[in-house]
C-alpha cells in the first residue's frame, strides 16, 4: 500500500508544533544568551567547579534547541522530496523518502516523549541501585546481568555513568551495584524502570539443568544538588569503614577506603567502596544519603511513598516485566504490555522501546489520577 506522505507530514508537523511550544523555544533561546554571556566571562574559570557548569548547561541548551530546529529541518527536506520524487515518477526517490519517514517518525516520536517528563525531579541526573533478590546464585547473577544491561544503554547514548559502589556475591554475581547516570533528564526516563525484574532460564548454576525464575529489584532516584538543602545533622548518621572487597569476598586494598553509611532514623543505608580514598567514598555516600532522603521527604509530603520510591519486594508477584530465555525468548512489561522476541538485544541495552512505553504510561496514570 502506498505511503500517505501528505498525512504522515502533517501528523510530524503537528507533532513538533507541540513539542515546541512545551520547550518554549523563546525562553530556551533567552537562557542560551544567558548561558552564552555567563560563558564569556574573563573570570570564568576562576570557578572551575562553576565554569564547568555553566558551559556544560550551554552545551546541553545548543544541543537541545538544534534537535528541535533541525527536525523541522528534515521535515521541510522530505517535503520537497516527496515533491520532486512524485512529480517525476522517480521510485528510487520514493523510496528513500519511505526511509527518511521512518527515521523521522521515530526521531519525534522521542522527542515528544521528552516532553511528558514534567515531574519535579524529572530533569535531574540519576541514581540507579540494583538488588539481587529471590533466586539464589542465579539472582546475583541476575543483577549482575541488569547492570550491564543499563551500562550498555548509558553507552549507546554516549551517556556518561560512575559505578559508585559494588557488592558481589559470594558464588557469583552481585548483590547489589549502585551507578550514576550523569545526563539531564535521567531521573526521568530512567524512573519507569524502578521495579522488580524477573528472568526465566535454563540455569548456568544447576548441574541438572533445570529451569530457574529469580528477580532483582531497580532502584531509581534522583540526584540531589545543593540547592535542595538536605541537612543530616552528624549525630543521625553512623558510618562504618570497611576494606573495599572484589568477587569472592577478595579484598581489592589494603586500606579501609570503603565508606557504610546508615541514616539512623529511617534506617537507610548507603555503602561506596568504588572509589580510591575513604573521603571520596564518604562524600559519594552522603551524595546518596541526601538523594534518598529528599526523594522519601517530598514523597511523605505528598503521601505517595510507594508510587515514587515503591515497595519492592524483588519476588514473587511483584515484578514489572519478565525476561524469558528458555523455552522461547520474550521480555515482556506488565504494565506497559510492550514485548520483545529478541531478549538477547534487550539485555545488550537496547530498552529504548521499554522506556518510552513506560514513560507514556506513567504520564496516562497521572492524567487519571488528576
Amino acid at each position: 500500500m502506498a505511503v500517505d506522505f501528505e498525512t504522515e507530514l502533517k501528523n510530524l508537523r503537528a507533532t513538533m508544533l507541540t513539542v515546541s511550544q512545551v520547550t518554549d523555544l523563546d525562553r530556551l533561546a533567552a537562557s542560551i544568551a544567558d548561558l552564552e554571556e555567563q560563558a564569556s566571562a574573563p573570570d570564568l574559570w576562576d570557578n572551575v567547579d562553576h565554569a564547568q557548569k555553566v558551559t556544560s548547561q550551554l552545551s546541553r541548551a545548543n544541543s537541545e534547541r538544534d534537535r528541535i530546529v533541525g527536525m523541522g529541518d528534515r521535515i521541510d527536506e522530505l517535503e520537497v522530496l516527496v515533491e520532486l520524487a512524485t512529480e517525476e515518477s522517480d521510485p528510487a526517490a520514493l523510496a528513500e523518502a519511505e526511509t527518511e519517514l521512518a527515521s523521522l517518525r521515530k526521531d519525534v516520536d522521542q522527542l515528544e516523549v521528552r516532553t511528558l517528563l514534567n515531574g519535579e525531579f524529572d530533569e535531574r541526573e540519576a541514581v540507579v541501585t540494583i538488588r539481587s533478590g529471590a533466586g539464589g546464585v542465579d539472582a546475583a547473577d541476575w543483577a549482575e546481568m541488569l547492570l550491564r544491561m543499563y551500562l550498555r544503554w548509558a553507552e549507546r547514548h554516549d551517556y556518561p555513568t560512575t559505578v559508585l559502589d559494588t557488592s558481589y556475591a559470594e558464588e557469583a554475581g552481585l548483590k547489589s551495584a549502585t551507578f550514576e547516570v550523569k545526563v539531564p533528564y535521567a531521573f526521568g526516563t530512567l524512573s519507569v524502570e524502578a521495579g522488580t525484574h524477573r528472568l526465566v532460564r535454563i540455569s548456568p548454576f544447576d548441574n541438572q539443568g533445570r529451569r530457574q525464575t529469580s528477580f532483582a529489584a531497580v532502584e531509581v532516584i534522583p540526584l540531589i544538588e545543593t540547592t535542595d538543602s538536605i541537612e543530616i545533622p552528624d549525630n543521625d548518621l553512623k558510618i562504618d569503614v570497611f576494606r573495599s572487597s572484589g568477587p569472592g569476598g577478595q579484598s581489592v586494598n589494603t586500606t579501609d577506603s570503603a565508606v557504610r553509611m546508615t541514616h539512623i532514623p529511617t534506617g537507610t543505608v548507603v555503602s561506596m567502596q568504588n572509589e580510591k580514598s575513604q573521603i571520596q567514598n564518604r562524600a559519594a555516600a552522603l551524595r546518596v544519603m541526601q538523594s534518598r532522603l529528599l526523594l522519601l521527604k517530598k514523597a511523605e509530603e505528598h503521601a505517595t511513598k510507594k508510587e515514587m520510591a515503591g515497595d519492592i519486594k524483588a519476588s514473587w508477584g511483584d515484578q514489572m516485566r519478565s525476561y524469558v530465555l528458555h523455552p522461547y525468548q520474550m521480555v515482556k512489561d506488565l504494565r506497559t504490555a510492550q514485548e520483545s522476541g529478541n531478549a538477547s538485544v534487550i539485555l545488550d541495552g537496547e530498552i529504548d522501546s521499554f522506556i518510552e512505553a513506560g514513560i507514556r504510561w506513567k504520564r496516562s496514570q497521572e492524567r487519571d489520577a488528576e
